[in-house]
């Protein structure tokens, strides 16, 4: 509608633009044929013979009267040869309103040359009226003609008003044939939008009217295909998923019963093994108890998981020091930690880092963090970094072992992924500890996120918000190690040249910014520079032998390169 109004203010602007040309020139061409039956009366009335008898005067009115009563002109007529004379015009026109520069153009050219332009026409006495001058000199006189354009102005008024009437009616009409068009054709797409909006949503038994048999018809019906189709296979899919889960669900409260009488057995006999006289049967006492012990573990962490799955999880919250979870998880895996020779360093904060968290959860998560970490050190230290904002708690566990290949930091959490597929697994490990880690991370809202380098180790970031149920926007800790993108600055610094250290500094933090491992989250907000004190204490996590945790995550058996 509106490139409609453009387009016909346009055309209008054109139009009235050609009728008021047409008609100024048709009035030019009268005023100049009048302008040279006049020049002829002059050059006859004003002959050597008739200038004692006839005035100036007189062949002025004489010229007057040739304009009929409604008086379609004025005449003016000035004798170059009187100077204290300015001539005569008639009905009171002032002198004035012929242009100096048309008496200029008259002056100068030869004789009998018209000129003519567009004025302001003067009385004595009366209002000023627009008009057209136009005049010719025959060597002594000059002789001029004042045509008023009051009846070309108000025609041209009329014409404006109608052009203005016609346009606005013919907008309107566009309008509602747009409004039409939008009906018969925009309407069924924007409805067609909102049907797979909802589709998208999960609305599955959304479907579109099919009216007609034109494209739009054909469009609700391929649209309504397409929606079946992809509601009879997420369908399938929903069937098969539940009865997985239902399949692993049964078979492991199913294998319970079995698994509690072999338990019992394999203790009795464990605890007899030195009594044996072959020395194999001991060992293989020992070996029935471990495998057991991690056959506990995977039915516990499939019974979970089936909960996860099933959505029957649930968030057990209260207000707790996320410090105080660190030093249990850190207790519970040191004795394994001792036995692969890595140390723990802590840097906890001064001060309380209060959250509403699943105290049991987020447990286990730092657990299987810790676990994993040892596992993976290759024996080097183990720093398990703890910070808080005004919204947000995280805690970082890093590593300097093998690390993480490209693209391996989302994969680690996938269920039974190994970073080397070609080896079994004979790990104390299950192969779900990452994975429910990750679902309890989410259940409380918030991130468990992985980065690793190949030989610069791996950390893995646990942020939650401080409130249960808030959203969580950003982490108070980098996911990237500060000593990994110190480096990369130092060597961009370095590739960059000794000459401009400016420009080094400024080429380094373009790598920082470029790096993909630094987008934390949504809107992550600068770190909290309380969350990090001078007083945070450095340990040595060394003692006891560690107990085995609920996902069987304490086994020393487990072997490198087992992610999961």
């Amino acid at each position: 509608m509106l490139i409609s109004a453009v387009v016909v203010a346009i055309l209008g602007v054109f139009l009235m633009q050609q009728i008021t040309t047409a008609l100024l020139e048709g009035k030019e061409k009268s005023a100049l044929l009048q302008l040279d039956e006049g020049l002829g009366v002059l050059q006859r009335e004003l002959s050597s013979g008739n200038v004692p008898e006839v005035t100036l005067k007189d062949v002025t009115n004489r010229l007057m009267a040739r304009s009929g009563p409604s008086g379609l002109y004025e005449v003016y007529i000035r004798d170059t040869d009187q100077k204290y004379l300015d001539g005569y015009a008639t009905n009171e026109v002032l002198p004035e309103s012929v242009p100096e520069r048309l008496r200029r153009a008259v002056r100068e050219d030869r004789v009998g040359t018209r000129h003519s332009t567009y004025s302001e026409i003067s009385y004595i006495g009366r209002e000023s009226v627009p008009g057209l001058v136009v005049g010719a000199g025959n060597g002594r006189y000059e002789l001029y003609y004042l045509f008023p354009l009051t009846q070309e102005q108000q025609t041209l008024n009329t014409v404006t008003h109608t052009l203005v009437g016609v346009s606005s009616v013919l907008v309107l009409l566009l309008a509602a044939i747009a409004w039409l068009v939008t009906r018969q054709v925009v309407i069924p797409v924007r409805l067609a939008a909102h049907a797979a909006e909802r589709l998208a949503a999960g609305r599955l038994e959304e479907r579109m009217k099919v009216r007609g048999e034109d494209d739009l018809a054909r469009l609700a019906a391929s649209f309504n295909d397409m929606a079946g189709n992809l509601q009879d296979k997420i369908g399938e899919l929903e069937e098969l998923s539940k009865v997985q889960r239902q399949f692993v669900s049964d078979v492991s409260h199913e294998l319970r019963t079995p698994l509690t009488t072999i338990r019992i057995a394999a203790d009795m006999i464990y605890e007899h093994r030195e009594t044996f006289p072959d020395p194999a049967v001991g060992r293989s006492a020992e070996l029935l108890q471990s495998q057991l012990e991690r056959f506990e573990n995977l039915l516990a962490d499939l019974l979970e998981i089936s909960r996860h799955d099933a959505g029957a999880a649930t968030l057990d919250a209260e207000s707790v020091d996320v410090r105080d979870l660190v030093l249990r998880a850190v207790g519970d895996t040191e004795g394994l930690a001792e036995r692969k020779g890595s140390k723990m360093v802590l840097q906890l904060p001064g001060e309380p880092c209060m959250a509403e968290v699943d105290r049991r959860r987020v447990e286990r998560i730092l657990r299987n963090l810790l676990v994993n970490a040892v596992e993976h050190g290759e024996g080097k230290d183990i720093v398990v970094s703890v910070a808080a904002d005004r919204d947000a708690v995280a805690v970082a566990v890093r590593d300097h072992g093998v690390g993480l290949q490209p693209g391996h930091a989302q994969l680690v959490f996938d269920r039974f992924w190994r970073a080397d597929p070609a080896r079994a697994r004979t790990t104390g490990g299950t192969g779900l500890g990452l994975s429910i880690a990750k679902e309890d991370a989410q259940l409380h809202g918030g991130w468990l996120q992985a980065w690793g380098e190949p030989g610069k180790g791996s950390q893995f970031r646990l942020s939650l918000p401080r409130v249960a149920g808030a959203e969580l926007r950003g982490s108070p800790l980098p996911l990237v190690p500060p000593e990994v993108e110190l480096s990369r600055a130092s060597f961009t610094a370095l590739t960059v040249g000794e000459g401009d250290s400016s420009e080094a500094a400024r080429a380094a933090g373009e790598v920082q910014q470029a790096d993909p491992a630094r987008k934390d989250g949504p809107d992550r907000p600068e770190e909290d520079p309380g969350a990090r004190r001078d007083d945070w204490a450095a340990m040595s996590a060394t003692g006891a032998e560690g107990g085995s945790s609920a996902g069987g995550e304490g086994d020393p058996t487990v072997r490198d390169g087992d992610r999961s």
